[in-house]
């Protein structure tokens, strides 16, 4: 659904802290994709996200083998599909199809063995997969999953002809498909017209920053490019964004959330709190409890 939004509400917007650039790598059975959040650094200072991953490419050997059965414990797994068609199986008797401009949602809680693998042959595949962490008291919570088709994302266009599809959290008086009560997370994909402004509120605390995967935006003077996330700082009244598209329309995500402030201690597939929940998590893999 499409709505007109309201006038964004907010006293001073925030500025670029640094820029980042993802790294080329691969996961599952050898899908190329880049690595934007990752490392203990980078968690610390966008609690309560723990990795960001994008992933395009037009070439099936790029992505065709997909990512077979894998665990995970203790986070949620946000996947974005841009392009593309993807079927998600698990153990817990879950299983859908992402489409292109579809979100899958899934809280892998106290344990979950899942399959991501293309249902496609060609054509181009491309999307993103960020990792949510959970709170100490809910990371051994029930697996639960879901799957929003591109007509379930609530969207808006604002008065400069941008426009945002809502995927969680809230923004100019539209609520997305996902609500978080502890994390409350922010989450955008954001498509700008060239020369186009696009303002939102954001709470103070929360952290929050940007990628843009097509054109450039300008963000109070800092030009961030295409494929690099922009980090904002979390300066005290700082309760908004604004992004500008340069002389091309771009394109970009904003992600925020309340950080959790608590211990991470992370061993692949398996965040928790302490080493001893990293242990206990492989044992139970081991002895088939997921």
């Amino acid at each position: 659904m499409t709505n007109t939004m309201l006038q964004p509400s907010f006293q001073q917007s925030r500025t670029i802290e640094h820029l980042v650039q993802g790294v080329p790598t691969s996961d599952g059975a050898g899908v190329k994709l880049t690595r934007i959040l990752t490392g203990q650094a980078l968690q610390k200072r966008l609690d309560p996200f723990l990795m960001l991953d994008a992933f395009g490419s037009d070439k099936p050997e790029d992505y065709i083998a997909g990512f077979p059965n894998h665990p995970h414990r203790g986070f949620e797994t946000i996947t974005y599909m841009l392009a593309g068609r993807m079927r998600h199986r698990d153990n817990a008797g879950h299983e859908g199809l992402l489409e292109s401009g579809g979100v899958q949602w899934m809280t892998a809680g106290r344990g979950v063995i899942h399959s991501e693998i293309p249902e496609q042959e060609d054509g181009v595949m491309e999307g993103f997969q960020l990792w949510l962490n959970l709170p100490a008291q809910n990371k051994m919570a029930e697996p639960w999953y879901r799957d929003f088709a591109n007509a379930e994302i609530p969207t808006y266009v604002n008065p400069d002809n941008a426009k945002v599809h809502v995927i969680a959290g809230s923004s100019n008086g539209v609520t997305g498909a996902i609500t978080r009560a502890v994390t409350e997370p922010l989450y955008l994909d954001i498509h700008l017209p060239a020369g186009s402004t696009f303002s939102t509120a954001v709470p103070e605390g929360h952290n929050a920053f940007i990628y843009v995967y097509r054109g450039a935006v300008n963000v109070e003077g800092v030009e961030v490019a295409s494929q690099r996330m922009g980090i904002f700082h979390n300066t005290a009244e700082a309760d908004g964004v604004t992004v500008t598209a340069g002389m091309e329309p771009a394109r970009l995500i904003l992600v925020a959330g309340k950080p959790l402030n608590e211990p991470i201690v992370q061993y692949g597939p398996f965040v928790m709190n302490t080493q001893q929940q990293i242990r206990q998590a492989l044992e139970d893999f081991h002895a088939g409890r997921f």
